[in-house]
């Protein structure tokens, strides 16, 4: 890994500390394996059954993702299936508790993958332990696919997931100003847009969804290899820079973005820009910090929508990272194997652990 924009950062610091050699020397802004860093300030029970995972497959080792890396297994539930929402039997979330808390806990939300089709919160799988065991409380979320609705509902149920948990903060004594959001694929989209959109009045918000009146923002928020502008993908994985070489196709109707949003993406310009982080970035009061990483070989969600995203937050003064793995693929084991512990670490300089 590379560095773009040499200034020193305190989050992108941590992170390349955390790694030792696996983050190498600083290289021009046009490297296409690189991480980029800009620095700003900021201030800031019932249950019901899940629904069923589509988006990967079980294996003895725990869930398994389409880039072939284990999720692995998660331990059990301190709650599961818990209702954050009654519109849908996929509103639902499962929660893990630190068991030696002295007070109350940052919260890492996690919103799993599956090309808006399918997944699942099990995904969450062998980040809950490293999470936990730095002080974190976790939740899980799962949300209305695009098989059971179309965009915007499956955010609106990430944003009041959000908003449930802040108004139970008390019950679960978890600090609901330390609250971190944590996505991939899919995942990743929704979790920018979290962070992006905050407490701003857009489609996103269903106050029928419960607890209106509560904030639905995080103090941060983890991407990897998330789409951002779901028009611009077939051209940038056309461009031949990376290492793809057999990209997917997102334009045609029958893609899993043109799914999300209920047709072809060139001709849902309006629901495209609705679900692009980016659209909220100029309108935002106040952005958490974030942490984006993504392959440079990946051939499902090209890597420069990652840069996208990293350079729209830097132009507006962010915190944000941008860390691409050379050679890696969609859900690729590296993102586990070489940023999985720095960035549990990297969170508690942001959120606490």
């Amino acid at each position: 890994m590379k560095h773009l924009h040499a200034a020193p950062l305190r989050t992108v610091g941590m992170l390349a500390s955390l790694a030792g050699s696996l983050l190498l020397g600083a290289c021009g802004a046009d490297d296409a394996a690189s991480t980029s860093r800009s620095s700003t300030t900021s201030t800031t029970t019932n249950t019901a059954e899940s629904t069923t995972t589509t988006g990967a497959t079980s294996t003895e080792g725990g869930m398994r993702g389409p880039g072939g890396g284990s999720f692995g297994t998660a331990p059990t539930a301190t709650k599961a299936n818990v209702e954050y929402a009654t519109t849908s039997p996929s509103q639902v979330l499962d929660l893990w508790l630190p068991t030696e808390a002295s007070g109350p806990t940052p919260l890492v939300i996690y919103v799993h993958g599956g090309a808006f089709k399918g997944g699942d919160k099990a995904m969450v799988g062998a980040k809950v332990q490293p999470l936990l065991d730095g002080g974190f409380a976790v939740a899980s979320v799962n949300y209305r696919l695009s098989g059971e609705a179309t965009f915007p509902a499956g955010a609106q149920d990430v944003k009041a997931a959000v908003r449930w948990l802040r108004a139970n903060a008390a019950t679960y004594s978890i600090d609901p100003d330390r609250f971190a959001a944590w996505g991939e694929s899919a995942g990743g989209n929704l979790v920018a847009l979290l962070g992006t959109t905050s407490d701003q009045a857009t489609v996103l918000d269903d106050p029928e969804l419960g607890n209106a009146g509560v904030s639905s923002g995080v103090q941060a928020v983890i991407d990897w290899f998330g789409p951002t502008d779901f028009a611009q993908m077939d051209a940038q994985a056309a461009s031949g820079e990376g290492g793809c070489t057999s990209p997917e196709l997102h334009d045609p109707a029958g893609s899993p973005e043109s799914l999300w949003v209920g047709g072809a993406v060139q001709d849902t310009k309006d629901l495209v820009a609705q679900a692009n982080p980016i659209t909220y970035v100029a309108t935002a009061t106040r952005l958490p910090a974030f942490s984006i990483a993504h392959g440079d070989a990946d051939c499902n969600v090209p890597f420069q929508q990652s840069k996208l995203l990293a350079d729209a937050l830097t132009a507006a003064g962010a915190d944000a990272t941008l860390t691409v793995l050379p050679g890696a693929a969609h859900a690729d084991p590296q993102f586990d194997g070489t940023l999985l512990q720095p960035t549990v670490a990297w969170l508690a300089t942001v959120v606490g652990g």
